[in-house]
């Protein structure tokens, strides 16, 4: 199951997974494009799409998704790909902008996950794989909610990981940096004033993702060239644990 699969990150999760094999349920609300697309896998790859056009931003469709999920026991892998952005800072956010962003990027995630991890964790194996991205770790660079959002979709996969030690079932989540999709240009802004040093095609993007979901990755950052960078900061975050909660105030407010 891939959501957010009529374009960007999401179609091209659908023509990798395809190439391996998997038969595939695509996710979004643009019908015409989902149906190009599996016309396209299908053949190309000889697989079989499925299409479930539904809106991840109304609670209708997030349920709707879920419960295939629940039910369909050929699912063996979520990728949680759809998501939008923000333009400009928060005080010029409005409520229904704003509302959307957090039903698509956290509801529809969050809940798409658990249907996910209780399924895959009773069948004793499966994966799912969240994408976020690189402002849930520079939030003084992005839009306050988008990069929130995406801090949010981290922290979830890793406690999600956490609960499902020992379940067989593989989380992975992927922080992308600034990447050639749509995304910004339906949140208002473009790639024009963005050196092109910064921006990764979204080719190489799922393919380095894929090759991190193979090595058992739990976060991949595509483009971090030095892994023992991040293996420093986690290793820093998990030193800070005891000292994070004690009876009484530091000393130094005292």
């Amino acid at each position: 199951m891939i959501t957010g699969a009529s374009s960007g990150i999401g179609a091209t999760y659908a023509q990798r997974l395809a190439a391996r094999g998997y038969n595939l349920l695509l996710i979004a609300r643009n019908e015409a494009r989902l149906q190009q697309l599996a016309a396209e896998l299908a053949a190309c790859h000889g697989v079989q799409a499925d299409l479930l056009c539904v809106d991840l931003e109304q609670h209708s469709g997030i349920e709707k998704a879920a419960e295939r999920l629940r039910s369909d026991a050929q699912i063996s892998l979520l990728v949680n790909c759809a998501g939008v952005a923000l333009n400009g800072g928060l005080g010029e956010a409005d409520l229904d902008s704003t509302h959307s962003l957090l039903q698509l990027n956290l509801l529809a995630l969050t809940m798409l996950s658990s249907a996910a991890a209780v399924r895959f964790s009773l069948a004793g194996r499966g994966a799912i794989i969240n994408i976020g991205a690189l402002v849930a770790l520079s939030p003084e660079r992005g839009n306050a909610i988008y990069s929130a959002s995406k801090a949010y979709v981290l922290n979830l996969s890793q406690s999600l990981c956490s609960e499902l030690s020992g379940s067989g079932v593989q989380v992975q989540v992927v922080l992308p940096g600034i990447t050639r999709t749509e995304l910004l240009e339906r949140a208002g802004s473009s790639l024009a004033h963005i050196p092109p040093s910064m921006v990764m095609e979204v080719e190489d993007l799922v393919d380095a993702a894929l090759r991190g979901f193979d090595q058992g990755e739990l976060v991949t950052i595509p483009s971090l060239q030095d892994s023992s960078e991040w293996q420093a900061l986690t290793q820093a975050r998990l030193q800070l644990a005891p000292n994070l909660s004690h009876n009484q105030p530091a000393a130094r407010y005292s």
